[in-house]
Parts: structure tokens; C-alpha cells; sequence
């Protein structure tokens, strides 16, 4: 089966019941999504925004994501495209609280970090 290649999760083990496993790109879109919807973020470092995802799939949302999952604690690292004229620091530190948010509220997990690095600044937009 494919997903048995994939690094994979338990978020819940029930012995009556069975368990939930979790894909660590399954982590990566949500924290993309909850990033890219922040107010001021232009894209993913990849160029990828919303209006893209349903042309070319949910899949890419990871790109520019970087997550690490040890004993359901969660570090994530994530590439962002800024609009000109947004802070920097509130928009970063909104998207940190966005991201931590859903993974948790997603999966159960346990989020320790989100690291945030700027690649660019998208000139085409302006408040």
C-alpha cells in the first residue's frame, strides 16, 4: 500500500477500535493552508497560492513546509512570499498562532515550534 512508504504518525490507538495514523505531508499542507490564508502572505516560497491549489492539487500546499514529528511533538519550518507593505513581524507572528492552531485542533499534536524564514517580498500587491 502506499501509504506504508510514507512517514506516518499514531495520533490515536484504540486496542477495541484500531488506530489513526497521520502522514507528516498531511502536517505540512495543513500548516501551508493555515499559512496562506494569513492576511499579508502572498505564497508559499513556492509560488503556490490559493488560487492555484485547485488547478494543481492539495499536494503542493506542502512545498515550502518542512515538519518533523517526534513522540507527537511537531516543529515545523515554513518558506513564505510576503505582500509589500504588511509588518513582517505581525504577519509572521500571526501566521505562527494560525498554524499552531489547526495542526493541534487538526491532529491532537502537539505543536513545540513554528519557525518562519521570509524568501520574498511580492511587489505586485499592495494594501
Amino acid at each position: 500500500m502506499e501509504y506504508n512508504s510514507r512517514n506516518t504518525h499514531t495520533i490515536q490507538a484504540d486496542n477495541n477500535i484500531g488506530e489513526v495514523q497521520i502522514a507528516d505531508e498531511v502536517v505540512a499542507i495543513i500548516a501551508g493552508l493555515a499559512a496562506t490564508e494569513v492576511e499579508g502572505v502572498a505564497s508559499m516560497a513556492g509560488n503556490i497560492t490559493n488560487e492555484l491549489i485547485s488547478k494543481l492539487g492539495m499536494r503542493n500546499l506542502s512545498k515550502g513546509v518542512r515538519v518533523e514529528v517526534l513522540d507527537n511533538n511537531v516543529s515545523v519550518e515554513l518558506a513564505l512570499n510576503l505582500d509589500y507593505g504588511y509588518s513582517i513581524p505581525k504577519t509572521s507572528e500571526t501566521v505562527q498562532e494560525r498554524v499552531k492552531t489547526a495542526i493541534e485542533n487538526m491532529t491532537g499534536l502537539n505543536v513545540m515550534e513554528v519557525n518562519i524564514r521570509i524568501a520574498g517580498v511580492n511587489m505586485e500587491k499592495t494594501r
